[in-house]
């Protein structure tokens, strides 16, 4: 019976006690927050810059952190940095007394219903890509604080000549688009040695290491009107390790074996086999390097230019000992004696060897010597033959003394390039140790 009484009743005790809750918990449209919201925005205005008088001018204090750098892409002169922003100013239209809405000293009003200030970044090429945050923070003064991240893609002239001991320094200029400075001005909301000495915030695992973000104020004057500006340099060093162990290590290696190329004796064809085989060492090497090295249109890295150098000389070199090899030849065929052969193994490439008593018999194969053991005839005869060895005699001797000469001069050619290669060799190591120097004392 009393179950049945309760079941009745159930709905009626529901009911009562949901009305009792409703007395009690404050309902948010009577909150002091709700109506100190309602009466600042009930009449405001966003289109209008928040000043009473016209004439006075809207300051916006700028600051700025880097948290990180995404990419440096050398090819297309693009920055990607992720930065933490921040922006201050007054709006005379959002301040209240305090005491008088149970001391609420700060509030958050979505950004999109208050005037902003129109900064923006003169070096952006790409989509702002940054989280979207609707509030900002206004204090009873009128004080208005707006944080959010960015992630930056913008243009920087970048310079990979010292690569990989480079140092890039890009700019971040912020300015209003259509406030000139009568109406709208900038500052720095915390001192200049502060921003720039700052790192606190900056991820330092990654490629790049932040060295500075030094800072200017400026009026940029055109035909628009004078606009204020603030730039943020922000200044970047590469950590070279990686490609020390990876590219310049090993191409001193390889430039040393070039160089060791040059002790072989300049007559040897087996050099030939030798600097055709460190070619293509440095073909395969320079392959495997463009895809390491950044690539720009406007400076060329200087590990590029020295090994497009290197592999001029060889190529020099190259060419010079197969014409070396080539004079050689010739004066063998012609029945002068020449060390071709350098190494163990050359004689059965170049064919069987010949004893010295087989030449000396074989030697009536010559032109010469067949004229000599011809049947002696009239003494016209004979005389007209003495003067045919003779003639034979004096062309051979001349040709003799042209290759002479000309052999010659591939020696000296290949001491040239020997004492060239020392020198640029030299010269490359000494600007390598000054950009370390420089990239290591800032």
């Amino acid at each position: 019976m009393l179950a049945s009484v309760m079941a009745h009743l159930w709905p009626c005790i529901l009911v009562a006690a949901s009305g009792i809750l409703a007395i009690d918990a404050p309902h948010p449209r009577n909150s002091v927050l709700h109506h100190l919201t309602k009466q600042l925005l009930q009449k405001y205005h966003k289109e209008v810059r928040p000043v009473h008088d016209w004439t006075e001018t809207t300051t916006v204090y700028l600051d700025l952190f880097v948290h990180a750098v995404l990419d440096v892409d050398a090819k297309n002169q693009i920055l990607k940095t992720s930065i933490w922003y921040r922006e201050v100013w007054n709006d005379e239209f959002l301040s209240w007394n305090s005491s008088m809405f149970d001391e609420i000293r700060e509030i958050s009003l979505p950004l999109n219903a208050i005037w902003a200030p129109d900064i923006v970044i003169n070096e952006f090429v790409d989509t702002e890509r940054s989280p979207d945050l609707p509030y900002v923070y206004v204090n009873s003064s009128g004080t208005i604080k707006n944080s959010k991240p960015i992630q930056v893609v913008s243009a920087c002239g970048l310079e990979t000549y010292a690569f990989p001991f480079d140092i890039q320094n890009c700019s971040l200029t912020f300015n209003s688009i259509l406030h000139t400075v009568e109406d709208v001005d900038l500052a720095f909301l915390r001192s200049r040695e502060d921003i720039k000495h700052d790192k606190k915030m900056f991820l330092n695992d990654s490629e790049w290491e932040l060295l500075s973000v030094s800072s200017a104020y400026s009026i940029l004057q055109s035909s628009a009107g004078d606009f204020a500006q603030i730039q943020f340099n922000v200044v970047i060093r590469r950590h070279p390790l990686v490609y020390v162990v990876s590219l310049l290590i090993p191409s001193v290696f390889l430039m040393l074996v070039d160089l060791g190329s040059f002790y072989l004796p300049p007559d040897c064809r087996a050099r030939i086999v030798f600097k055709t085989n460190v070619l293509v060492g440095y073909t395969v090497f320079k392959v495997n390097m463009s895809d390491e090295v950044p690539r720009n249109a406007g400076s060329v890295p200087l590990i590029g230019i020295f090994f497009t150098v290197c592999i001029a000389f060889l190529v020099l070199s190259l060419f010079k000992s197969i014409l070396l090899v080539r004079f050689l030849h010739g004066e063998r065929c012609s029945g002068q004696e020449w060390p071709l052969v350098c190494l163990q193994g050359d004689t059965e490439a170049d064919g069987p060897a010949v004893d010295p008593r087989a030449q000396d018999a074989g030697v009536t194969g010559s032109p010469i010597c067949q004229e000599l053991q011809a049947p002696a005839g009239t003494l016209q005869e004979v005389w007209s033959q003495l003067h045919s060895i003779n003639n034979h005699l004096r062309s051979q001797d001349q040709a003799h003394q042209e290759e002479v000469g000309w052999l010659a001069l591939l020696y000296r050619l290949d001491q040239l390039l020997f004492r060239s290669y020392l020198v640029m060799l030299g010269l490359y190591t000494v600007t390598l140790c000054s950009l370390w120097a420089l990239w290591s004392g800032l």
